[in-house]
């Protein structure tokens, strides 16, 4: 039986920093990847909604408009079939507003006409009006922002923000956004029912597994403290230089 001799301690350490070298390559050209992922996803989101708002939206407009003027030149007789044209109008003005509040979440022109600020402030005043929610939205001074940690905070805020609509039965949530050392901190706190989350993230079905994903993509940190009955902080902070 032989045994073989160990390499002498500069050789195990040169070896051992090839190891790494290799291992940080690897997980740098994971994470490019994954975000070039990220970026082919939005500019989908941005084209669909655009169709939606330009094709289906405008045609609807039009559909609604032509409805409304048979509906004048009707006589007064036919009183019957004029309130058949007035619920047909009323059905395409209910999927009109549909189809652009799904354009809108599909990829808010306002994230990328305005920036991150005027994004987050929509967002909340539009799920805060739907929900019957306060949502209050805080924001110290921050640095100009690309394109691509723009949309990060905005996705996780959007997310966190349906998972506290649909599951929290919150009646307020604090949206706060700083920068501190280099790095972006997102807090979502809220004051609803609260969760177990351990229990939540293993049964993967709140969303918190893909804001977990998107921020190990940009070197990001994920904080979540939960408990029965004592509300939610969801906390995401993100460094500037995320290279």
């Amino acid at each position: 039986m032989t045994h073989d001799t160990p390499p002498p301690p500069a050789e195990a350490h040169l070896r051992y920093q090839h190891l790494l070298q290799r291992l940080e390559a690897s997980e740098r050209e994971f994470r490019r990847l994954g975000r070039s992922v990220l970026h082919v996803q939005e500019d989908e989101r941005r084209r669909l909604a655009r169709d939606l708002h330009d094709g289906i939206g405008q045609n609807l407009t039009a559909l609604k408009h032509r409805l409304a003027q048979i509906g004048d030149a009707l006589p007064v007789q036919f009183g019957t079939l004029r309130a058949s044209l007035d619920e047909a109008i009323a059905l395409c003005a209910d999927t009109l507003d549909d189809t652009r509040q799904l354009s809108r979440l599909l990829r808010p022109p306002i994230l990328d006409d305005l920036g991150l600020e005027p994004a987050l402030r929509w967002l909340a005043r539009s799920l805060g009006e739907a929900a019957g929610m306060a949502i209050t939205v805080e924001i110290e001074p921050i640095p100009a922002l690309d394109e691509e940690l723009q949309t990060l905070l905005f996705r996780i805020a959007q997310e966190a923000l349906n998972n506290v609509v649909k599951h929290a039965g919150a009646r307020s949530v604090l949206v706060h956004l700083v920068e501190r050392s280099g790095r972006m901190q997102l807090q979502i706190v809220d004051d609803g029912c609260g969760f177990d989350p351990v229990q939540a993230q293993a049964a993967g079905g709140t969303g918190l597994g893909g804001i977990r994903e998107r921020l190990q993509l940009f070197n990001g940190q994920f904080e979540l403290r939960s408990a029965s009955g004592h509300g939610t902080r969801l906390r995401a902070v993100v460094p500037l230089d995320n290279r």
